[in-house]
């Protein structure tokens, strides 16, 4: 019979265990520590060896191809400062961060390089630019944080004489913020901290904290239907929208006038997730929240998978998910012990096992709130909920942990990837009935797909989005490298984990990523050859000549 473990003496020893075992708050996860590499040895086969970036000097850079009628005519627009062709300003807006795009700019693989980055300071200029760029025939990449893991600002040149990155940088304000309607008009390269800043001076924030946060844009948010961690109290991006300005080859479009409309179909959602291939958002409306008060995160371990997925779903189908909710399998939660615990998580699982739990999962709750009575109503009534259930507290060290070190992945993969570790992240989102058979087919996909002699895969999952009537799941691969093949070892993984999510319509290609190159031959699976149709019927009405973002989305 499932039931609660009261820890309520012995939590505070836990707690002081659980204290210190995670990277300290804004600790650079720099190197790999002993511990993790002896961990990885034993479980992957690893033999750590030093694989660091190539130096820009290394990588090849080729002449641009931009021709001079179309510099010149750039130049006009932002400037002659603002049309960079040098090689090191290209390199460093060659494609995004995903495995394979970082695995490039370590000399592997062929890097897409732009002809040349242009520096927009506003709409207009934008506005301009893109019309300029589809009078001249050449492509053109939107570019704000530069954070996409699909192939989504690589520099395609298609079938066009040229391809430029369109630096969103420079447009970098808030334009407006309206208290009383709890709106705030964004420039699209405003990163996400100076948002957070911008707004905190209002007393507001937007809520949006995904693993890119520290790089990603209010436009890059936009065009890619973003999912931040706190996606259960403030909702998904695309819920947050308001309203979009944007640039396209056919002119200006503005979308939003009201909170509501029945004035049709909502073409603002059009324009939401359209990855830069119907027009280059520039401005974003927002709705915004009041910064919270008072806030507690808390961590605890529950007794498997299938019990664990269950009290998520209890909890978000009676209304009580607290702002953050994550539940990590066994394969994630072990992973999190070994390369940032040490000894001292390996007292933790001792206690774990002495108090019934078999197959540990890690549960991270935050409540977030303006009163200390609201934010108490509401930990009660999760709290009432998960009641049944077997599970033990690791009290607010391991939430507050978590929620410090959230945005230190890519610090950590750096570090693994320089110790010779394939690692890389892929998610999807289905309905609870097909959730569990989702989650066993992909793992089961990556696994054969990465295992070979001397190389087990540790494939780990976790649920970070959850709604009344289903939820995402995301996977982190971590396998030694193969010296020989580093690029197609990923690719064949990824191609079988995505025909794993369409076989029989089993999940979404994507919850968050958004489509970019590498879910592209995936999309009419999920919305059909009709669907495809539109899309590509929007597209030439709205980008004849195909400058935008090409190759990408459809």
């Amino acid at each position: 019979m499932c039931h609660t473990l009261d820890v309520k003496l012995p939590v505070d020893h836990l707690d002081h265990l659980v204290r210190g075992s995670w990277t300290p708050a804004g600790a650079p996860d720099a190197d790999l520590p002993a511990h993790a590499s002896r961990w990885l040895s034993a479980k992957t086969g690893l033999t750590p060896t030093s694989t660091p970036a190539a130096p820009d000097s290394a990588l090849a850079v080729g002449e641009s191809a931009l021709p001079a009628t179309a510099r010149a005519a750039l130049a006009a627009i932002v400037g002659a400062a603002h049309v960079l062709v040098d090689g090191p300003d290209r390199l460093g807006r060659a494609g995004g961060l995903s495995y394979l795009d970082l695995m490039r700019h370590r000399g592997a693989g062929e890097l897409a390089v732009p002809d040349a980055v242009v520096v927009p300071a506003d709409p207009e200029q934008v506005r301009r630019v893109v019309e300029a760029c589809a009078e001249h025939g050449v492509g053109l990449v939107p570019f704000g944080g530069g954070t996409s893991v699909v192939g989504g600002v690589q520099a395609l040149r298609g079938d066009k004489v040229a391809v430029i990155v369109l630096d969103l940088v420079r447009l970098d304000r808030l334009v407006s913020i309206d208290p009383i309607s709890r709106l705030a008009v964004f420039q699209a390269g405003v990163v996400a901290p100076d948002a957070e800043r911008l707004l905190a001076a209002h007393g507001f924030t937007l809520g949006h904290f995904p693993q890119s946060f520290e790089r990603a844009t209010i436009g890059g948010f936009a065009a890619t239907r973003s999912s931040g961690q706190a996606s259960a109290g403030y909702g998904r991006f695309e819920d947050m929208v308001e309203g979009v300005r944007v640039a396209t080859p056919r002119g200006e479009w503005r979308l939003g006038v009201s909170p509501a409309s029945a004035a049709g179909p909502d073409l603002r959602q059009l324009v939401v997730g359209s990855e830069g291939a119907f027009g280059v958002i520039t401005e974003v409306t927002v709705r915004v929240r009041p910064v919270p008060v008072v806030d507690r995160y808390e961590g605890f371990v529950l007794d498997g998978w299938a019990a664990g997925a269950d009290a998520v779903r209890a909890l978000a189908q009676s209304g009580t998910l607290g702002t953050v909710t994550r539940l990590s399998d066994p394969a994630e939660t072990e992973v999190g012990f070994a390369l940032k615990g040490g000894w001292k998580m390996a007292a933790v699982r001792r206690y774990l096992r002495a108090r019934g739990i078999a197959e540990p999962c890690l549960l991270i709750i935050g409540w977030e709130g303006r009163t200390s009575a609201d934010l108490a109503a509401r930990r009660k009534a999760t709290l009432r909920v998960l009641h049944g259930t077997r599970m033990v507290s690791l009290g607010t060290a391991a939430g507050q942990a978590w929620r410090h070190g959230r945005f230190a992945g890519p610090r950590q993969r750096d570090a693994l990837m320089d110790a010779g570790v394939c690692v890389e992240t892929l998610e999807t989102a289905t309905y609870w009935s097909k959730l569990n058979r989702l989650r066993t087919e992909v793992r089961d996909a990556l696994a054969a797909a990465l295992t070979a002699p001397g190389r087990t895969p540790v494939v780990a999952c976790h649920i970070s989005h959850s709604y009344e009537t289903g939820a995402s799941l995301y996977f982190t691969v971590l396998v030694p490298r193969d010296l020989g093949d580093p690029m197609g070892q990923w690719e064949a993984a990824k191609k079988s984990a995505c025909e794993a999510i369409t076989a029989d319509s089993l999940g979404t290609i994507s919850h968050h990523h958004a489509t970019g190159v590498d879910h592209k031959p995936y999309l009419p699976r999920e919305i059909g050859t009709v669907g495809v149709d539109v899309l590509a019927a929007v597209k030439r009405e709205l980008d004849p000549d195909g400058v935008l973002n090409p190759g990408k989305l459809i």
